[in-house]
């Protein structure tokens, strides 16, 4: 009893030792051109809330990467079901067309995403866009119409989910759904939570795994931009970087819901990693001069300058440089 106390004693003792360098850590500026880090993974989530999609390359639109959050879960409501209370979606798998992420790639007739989960068939969906309309659809603060993928799917879905469900499709012919305008004008989203982009370092994800007892996966976070070769949280002061030769905007810090603490391989939720990230990734640790929030943050959201005028047929690749244009001092004076 003795031995194994006295083990545990130097377990905590050492987390609370990685905790103060964790603490002490802050990025140090480099100067403006060099190579600040590179893209060691890319992600996409076609359907809201299920499971990712990792590329070599990702097609750049306005929206975010090709595909991705086109596709969203609703209740017999019409409102949008995320991991928040659904974390089973944790679950489904997604597999697009082998060409689906090329450079100017468009669907064919027989183009199909295919939709999985346990105990359950395969599910084809066509990727020619339906006829059917779904009215009062509503993700967050966003509320319109949408393009519904019909009976079918809603089989499958309210199977898997165990309640009344449809798939629905964002209508980018006809809906648009603008970013907050305090962070960034002219941006726009689809079935996000709030921005096209979410860029994560290797370096934050190794520093917190260095408090947690079980380290977690970067799929915890859901971003669509993972790099590497920065310091941790050096993403936190980016307002401005370059990846290959386009243009990003860092806009404001990524608030974390209860997502990260859901296994994305069972489904199944638990404390961590936000009750060790309360302690040093808080708005009240980050920004101590602000009235906090109560809130946690994990990553930088971004949008796309170089859209305007450019559209679609841009990609970025893993192995792609970051160059830091701009960035501040410190992440108290970061966008939250």
């Amino acid at each position: 009893m003795f031995v194994g106390s006295r083990t545990q004693l130097i377990r905590e003792r050492e987390r609370e030792r990685e905790m103060e360098n964790v603490l002490s850590q802050s990025p140090s500026p480099s100067p403006a051109g060099e190579i600040d880090a590179r893209v060691s993974s890319l992600f996409v989530y076609p359907i809201k809330s299920c499971r990712c999609i990792s590329l070599s390359q990702a097609p750049l639109t306005p929206t975010g990467f090709r595909w991705d959050r086109n596709w969203l879960i609703v209740n017999s409501e019409g409102r949008g079901l995320t991991q928040r209370v659904e974390p089973k979606l944790a679950l489904i798998e997604v597999e697009m067309p082998k060409h689906a992420f090329a450079e100017n790639w468009e669907p064919e007739k027989c183009s199909n995403m295919v939709v999985r989960a346990p105990g359950m068939d395969a599910l084809k969906i066509s990727l020619a866009k339906p006829d059917k309309i779904a009215h009062g659809v509503s993700v967050w603060e966003w509320s319109g119409s949408a393009l519904d993928e019909g009976e079918e799917a809603s089989q499958w879905f309210s199977n898997f989910v165990g309640k009344p469900c449809r798939l629905v499709r964002f209508d980018s012919a006809s809906e648009t759904r603008p970013v907050d305008l305090n962070y960034a004008q002219g941006h726009y989203a689809m079935f996000s939570d709030m921005y096209p982009f979410l860029l994560i370092s290797q370096g934050s994800l190794d520093s917190l795994n260095k408090l947690l007892k079980e380290p977690v996966p970067i799929n915890r976070f859901r971003p669509n931009i993972f790099v590497d070769g920065c310091e941790p949280f050096a993403e936190d002061l980016w307002t401005e970087i370059l990846i290959n030769s386009f243009t990003f905007h860092g806009v404001k810090l990524c608030s974390r819901c209860k997502v990260p603490t859901i296994n994305q391989e069972t489904g199944i939720g638990g404390q961590e990693p936000i009750e060790t990230l309360r302690n040093f990734r808080s708005d009240k640790v980050l920004q101590p001069k602000k009235k906090p929030q109560g809130k946690i943050y994990f990553g930088q959201n971004m949008v796309w300058k170089d859209w305007f005028g450019n559209g679609m047929g841009k990609t970025i690749g893993i192995g792609d440089s970051v160059v830091v244009l701009g960035k501040l001092s410190s992440p108290a004076e970061a966008s939250t």
